[in-house]
């Protein structure tokens, strides 16, 4: 199963304290006590992994190491270790609360921005700042005050309560109504392995495929009032956001395909208006299940609404290498 919406709480490490100690050596004198450790601090990297998010269901807090307390001897406390959390790439930091000792009560800050985005493979972002390490009396020595037993105790790190929300990134989205055989098409054009069947709903996570140096993500069956709640829609709605194109599938078995290409553009607009901005290539599906007069006159209605209708079918191979020929087409605008 998906894990595409979690909330966790980080704690960076707290500074360890500061140290009151003084010089042991023959014939020396003096404070000697040494500075605590910085805390370690809580990061997030991306990583090419759908499923990152997953691993991280059964812990709701993370925290990095405390640094250690100051040494004698002038010797600082070891700071403490970072702690790296792997997210997918896509993947929105949302603060919810900051939950640090010094924080503005209600302010949900982090890090100064109100969210941030891992959109490449390797991308650290530091979320939660550990503390700085304390004072020791060596630090507090004056020609008054020779023998300091003054010292400061470590600062808190930061904590914060966040959100982290997958928006797949992916090249070409496959949406359509439950059982429109994005499935299979993702399956026919790439390596991927999506459950296929005849009922709705078969596709309940989204998956990806790679289509050489595109990514396809099959995002599941969005139905009337998606955007409202109903079904599975608004679950992954969020997906399309960070699509650059839409491959609309609309089964040639449709009893009403006017209506049910109008129910998907209306859901996705209701989500977010500017996904009715992206571009957008109108395919009837299963072409090879309709009968050829119903098929054109299918066609012919459908050219009103979106001039790019093409009928597909898997097992016609001349509508898969149309399919194809848009494919390439979209990967020399890519790389362009």
């Amino acid at each position: 199963m998906l894990i595409d919406d979690i909330t966790i709480k980080v704690v960076a490490g707290d500074g360890g304290d500061g140290t009151v100690a003084f010089n042991k050596n023959m014939m020396s004198l003096g404070p000697t006590g040494a500075t605590g450790g910085k805390g370690g601090n809580v990061y997030v990297e991306g990583v090419s992994d759908l499923g990152a998010l997953t691993r991280l269901r059964n812990t709701k807090v993370f925290e990095a190491e405390d640094g250690g307390a100051g040494g004698r001897q002038y010797n600082d406390g070891p700071a403490g270790d970072d702690l790296t959390i792997k997210v997918p790439i896509g993947t929105v930091v949302h603060p919810i609360q900051d939950l640090s000792a010094t924080a503005v009560q209600g302010q949900p800050a982090l890090n100064g921005a109100s969210n941030l985005e891992v959109t490449k493979v390797g991308q650290r972002i530091r979320i939660a700042k550990g503390g700085y390490g304390g004072k020791g009396n060596f630090h507090f020595r004056s020609s008054k005050n020779t023998s300091p037993k003054q010292y400061q105790k470590g600062l808190p790190g930061e904590t914060f309560k966040i959100r982290l929300e997958l928006k797949l990134i992916a090249d070409i989205g496959l949406i359509g109504l439950p059982n429109a055989g994005k499935s299979s098409l993702l399956n026919e054009l790439t390596r991927a392995k999506s459950k296929v069947a005849n009922y709705a709903f078969t596709t309940l996570e989204p998956h990806l495929g790679v289509y050489y140096d595109l990514i396809l993500a099959d995002l599941p069956g969005i139905i009337e009032g998606a955007a409202g709640g109903k079904g599975l829609g608004v679950k992954f709605l969020r997906h399309v956001e960070r699509t650059n194109t839409l491959f609309h599938l609309l089964s040639a078995e449709s009893e009403d395909p006017i209506r049910d290409y109008k129910v998907i553009r209306a859901e996705l607009g209701a989500y977010n208006p500017a996904l009715l901005e992206k571009k957008e290539y109108l395919f009837i599906s299963k072409s090879d299940t309709g009968v050829p007069g119903k098929l054109k006159t299918m066609a012919g209605q459908l050219k009103k609404l979106n001039s790019t209708v093409t009928p597909l079918s898997i097992h016609d191979e001349d509508s898969l290498k149309k399919t194809r020929k848009i494919l390439n087409q979209l990967i020399k605008q890519k790389n362009a």
